[in-house]
């Protein structure tokens, strides 16, 4: 057991150890620029072994999203039973985006995600391909079935998509404040109700 503890723990390093290089080439050179040779290189071991951990530069790229997304799973299954899904779920993301805040290499990945429209894209992709996982959560807390009940797919694509794309927009309209209170603003909006009056039209005379 302490064998495969030590293992374990080996491979952890090493798979942290090249996200850290990522991070650092892609900040220093580009994204496009950077090579997974010259990450492999930075970590000191072969690309052979890069891609033992990560599928491709992209996957590295948008490591840091899916831990996010895996993390918040587990803080929404964490809330307390009867918290109503849209509070358990804000709770959940603002925990872990605050937690995330403390971290440099996931502020710094998240300024290259959201400067790279390519990345862009291929985060909302990879988020969307969990949709039924994050469903299937929903429903089991509001006791609905998710394949019958359109209710809970709706609440997963509002927290995988609707949140992340409106805190993107804001931050490139240039707010300035932390992420997590971006979101909370974002779950306030939602609580309140979307159905915004429109704009009063006046007759001509």
């Amino acid at each position: 057991m302490d064998t495969v503890g030590l293992r374990q723990r080996k491979k952890q390093r090493t798979r942290e150890a090249l996200i850290e290089a990522a991070v650092a080439l892609f900040c220093a050179n580009g994204y496009d620029a950077t090579t997974v040779d010259q990450i492999a290189e930075a970590v000191e071991v072969s690309p052979r072994t890069f891609f033992r951990y990560f599928t491709s530069k992209q996957d590295i790229a948008l490591s840091l999203a899916d831990e996010q997304i895996t993390a918040m799973l587990t803080a929404f299954e964490a809330q307390p039973a009867g918290l109503p899904v849209l509070t358990a779920m804000r709770q959940a993301v603002v925990e872990v985006v605050r937690a995330a805040a403390a971290s440099a290499p996931h502020g710094r990945m998240r300024d290259l995600v959201s400067g790279s429209p390519a990345l862009t894209a291929a985060r909302f992709e990879r988020g969307s391909a969990r949709l039924d996982e994050v469903a299937r959560l929903v429903g089991a807390r509001m006791g609905v079935d998710q394949a019958t009940d359109p209710r809970p797919r709706l609440m997963a694509a509002v927290a995988l998509c609707a949140v992340p794309t409106a805190v993107d927009a804001w931050r490139s309209a240039g707010r300035d404040e932390p992420d997590a209170d971006l979101v909370e603003q974002a779950f306030d909006l939602l609580a309140a109700g979307l159905d915004y009056p429109a704009a009063e039209i006046s007759e001509p005379r």
